[in-house]
């Protein structure tokens, strides 16, 4: 589904379902070099199952046309403004990655039209080192080939991510070859990468969201350590919000390497009301 946001067309996938203002919402936000499609088993679930599904390609990533967002916070603006668009009042939350700071300083911002809010693969502060950055800028061969070393905690999908035989490092990076290719304008993989780095909000942000908080963290990512989400957990906790962790055995890729146990942890999030 085609929607104008911000004045520029924005792909969201549905899964085949039209918008049904009767049933509640999830937003999917993905990461850096990434696109809608990394959700593919939970938004197919979740579309079947009772929710209305935008999993988005961001501004200026692959379908969707638009100013590749720079920073966390333009990324949250086009998340508030996409509701707006899909004339949806209220919506649940799910980023990965990049995609988790956009969820979570969109949720800061619009309070209690989060009903969810789901944070994959985060840290605070998502800090990408030096050289991943300098060659995300020069040279993204060696920078997606570095990523998805890093990113992956196996070789083969299960049958219910990507299909049987799917090689899941040579899948990954056809995918960001393809999101780099899609805007011949702006290098979205160091913009994105840049947006992580800098962003420094997120501690006061996890402190004005009002919705129930699930983190979603791989046992062996390498990308975004267990670790380096634990301030932000701490500071879930100081500021009394009702939040959940969950460890996943996987990597980074959560929702493709442990697709199954993702969509356990999301149904049973999603099911608390609020």
């Amino acid at each position: 589904m085609y929607l104008t946001v911000n004045g520029a067309q924005t792909y969201c996938y549905t899964a085949g379902k039209a918008l049904d203002a009767a049933k509640p919402t999830v937003v999917f936000i993905h990461g850096v070099i990434n696109d809608h499609s990394v959700w593919i088993l939970q938004s197919r679930y979740l579309a079947n199952h009772g929710w209305n599904v935008l999993a988005v390609d961001l501004p200026g990533h692959c379908r969707s046309a638009g100013e590749a967002p720079a920073t966390v916070e333009e990324g949250a603006a086009f998340i508030a403004a996409l509701l707006d668009a899909a004339g949806v009042q209220r919506a649940a939350l799910v980023g990965h990655s990049w995609g988790s700071l956009i969820a979570l300083e969109a949720a800061a911002t619009l309070k209690d039209r989060v009903s969810h809010l789901v944070l994959v693969g985060t840290a605070a502060p998502m800090k990408v080192s030096q050289p991943l950055l300098d060659a995300a800028l020069n040279e993204p061969e060696k920078a997606l080939a570095m990523v998805n070393v890093f990113s992956r905690s196996t070789l083969a999908a299960p049958p219910s991510a990507l299909g049987p035989g799917t090689w899941v490092y040579g899948a990954s990076l056809a995918l960001g070859r393809r999101v780099i290719r899609s805007n011949a304008r702006v290098n979205v993989f160091h913009r994105g990468f840049k947006a992580c780095d800098s962003y420094t909000n997120a501690e006061n942000a996890i402190a004005q969201v009002t919705c129930p908080v699930l983190f979603l963290l791989g046992a062996v990512d390498q990308m975004t350590q267990p670790r380096a989400a634990q301030p932000l957990v701490a500071a879930a906790r100081a500021a009394g919000k009702t939040h959940e962790v969950v460890y996943l055995p996987g990597g980074h890729h959560q929702m493709t390497e442990t697709p199954e146990e993702t969509l356990t942890a999301l149904k049973a999030f999603l099911a608390q009301r609020h």
